[in-house]
């Protein structure tokens, strides 16, 4: 039998994990992305659930529902308490995921608050002198939290330890003005350079990004540029590189044909041959401190001929 739960939720965002009755999960997917800093792994392929609309009830029919489902607990009732303070849920995930990276899901968010508003409707005791909607948050932002450290494959101790680090910077900029070294943040953690090295190797598998999340925009951007095609393949020439090194050679190889017979010599021996100066003078006849004088005459003729040619 379709209710308005199952209208409000369809059924591919159904889950087959154990649930409370007539409760409808959020979906979930194998394939994950990362993120960083908060490295929460964000489900990605299945469309995402919508928040059900609420029908417009009155003071007195919320009551009604209240005293039907604690007196007679009923799939029906417990269907109409969700829909009523489904929004609520919404304007929790949503104070929450204020302080996550801008790649968590919305979606994902409201629908791990669900299991808290879920759980809170069974748990409230409608006799107790507290409102549910101040009952249901603190559920609804620890069903949140605790999914996503769940999912989170970094243990919370190295979390804690990348919070007193990025604290101490902060606090020592602010103090120094200036980027503290290690030394300084070290002492200002009361701990040895070398534990702070080593809590260093563990920040770096912390922050991960996904090589194949688009740069700039979403999914449905045409011709949008990854964070994967932005990387070089040091496997690979540059071709700026090698068409540069390719004109230098060129222009290199006809300023040495500008130089004189013996200057040309000169150039060839020492930088091709790798002789020594006095090897080179005796090979020409002449002494070490005249094959010196010709080599920086003809290192000078060089320059300038590379120089003009760069400027025309």
């Amino acid at each position: 039998m379709t209710t308005q739960l199952d209208a409000a939720f369809p059924v591919h965002t159904r889950l087959t994990s154990t649930a409370p009755e007539g409760v409808i999960p959020q979906p979930r997917s194998a394939e994950v992305d990362v993120l960083a800093p908060a490295s929460v792994p964000i489900t990605r392929g299945v469309p995402a659930p919508r928040t059900p609309v609420a029908p417009s009830r009155s003071v007195e029919e919320v009551e009604a529902l209240w005293e039907d489902y604690k007196a007679a607990p009923s799939a029906r009732a417990r269907e109409g308490l969700i829909l009523h303070y489904a929004p609520l849920v919404s304007a929790v995930a949503g104070r929450v995921g204020m302080r996550l990276p801008s790649t968590v899901e919305q979606a994902d968010l409201v629908s791990y608050g669900m299991f808290g508003l879920i759980d809170a409707i069974e748990k409230y005791q409608t006799d107790r002198s507290v409102k549910f909607e101040s009952y249901a948050s603190s559920r609804i932002r620890g069903a949140i939290i605790d999914e996503l450290r769940a999912m989170d494959w970094v243990p919370r101790s190295v979390r804690t330890k990348a919070r007193s680090v990025d604290r101490a910077y902060a606090e020592l900029e602010a103090k120094l003005h200036r980027t503290p070294t290690e030394d300084e943040v070290a002492q200002h953690l009361e701990m040895p350079v070398e534990d702070l090295r080593a809590i260093y190797s563990q920040l770096s598998t912390v922050n991960v990004a996904a090589l194949d999340e688009l740069l700039g925009g979403g999914d449905d951007r045409p011709g949008g540029v990854s964070l994967g095609d932005t990387l070089g393949d040091e496997r690979t020439l540059d071709p700026a590189s090698s068409i540069e090194a390719a004109e230098t050679k060129f222009l290199l190889a006809r300023a040495i044909e500008c130089l004189g017979e013996r200057e040309r010599i000169v150039v060839v021996l020492y930088y091709y041959e790798g002789m020594t100066l006095a090897e080179i003078g005796r090979v020409l006849g002449v002494t070490e401190s005249r094959i010196s004088q010709m080599h920086t005459a003809a290192m000078v003729r060089l320059r300038t001929r590379l120089v003009e040619a760069e400027r025309a």
